[in-house]
């Protein structure tokens, strides 16, 4: 039994120190494999929360710097008034991500009423700590439709 909880906590301690290690040293460029996954996780567990409208939840994934500067009612406030395409979205995808200045921009199409919304997010990290500063959107296109 005492094999089995050492073999958990071990496990536990290898996938923070691989979360850790993946922004240890940012160098500009684009984001290595194991930053991707991290991001990509990172920023859907925010949209899957906006889905839910778990304000929360989602403002968990707020940069510190971020919600220092505003509270969970201004950001249930801002999403709703002009992000209502993450919390109707009909599903996502990343397409580029890269490190410039010590912070990271992931790109990623979001569909929601007929429409694709690109939208860059700028995420930084502070002491190993991944969290989302911002999030433009910078096209929105009419989905296309094939015969």
């Amino acid at each position: 039994m005492w094999r089995l909880i050492a073999a958990i906590l071990f496990a536990v301690l290898l996938a923070g120190c691989a979360q850790k290690s993946a922004f240890v040293d940012l160098v500009d460029g684009p984001c290595t494999g194991a930053q991707v996954a991290l991001v990509d996780k990172h920023i859907s567990g925010q949209i899957n929360a906006l889905t839910k409208r778990d304000w929360k939840l989602a403002y968990s994934f707020a940069s510190s710097g971020f919600q220092a500067k505003v509270g969970v009612d201004d950001f249930s406030y801002i999403i709703t008034a002009q992000y209502s395409m993450l919390i109707e979205n009909q599903g996502f995808r990343f397409n580029n991500c890269s490190v410039a200045n010590s912070s990271i921009t992931q790109e990623v199409s979001v569909t929601s009423g007929g429409k694709v919304y690109d939208l860059s997010y700028n995420l930084s990290v502070i002491e190993s700590s991944l969290g989302v500063e911002s999030a433009v959107v910078t096209k929105a296109d009419s989905k296309l439709s094939v015969a």
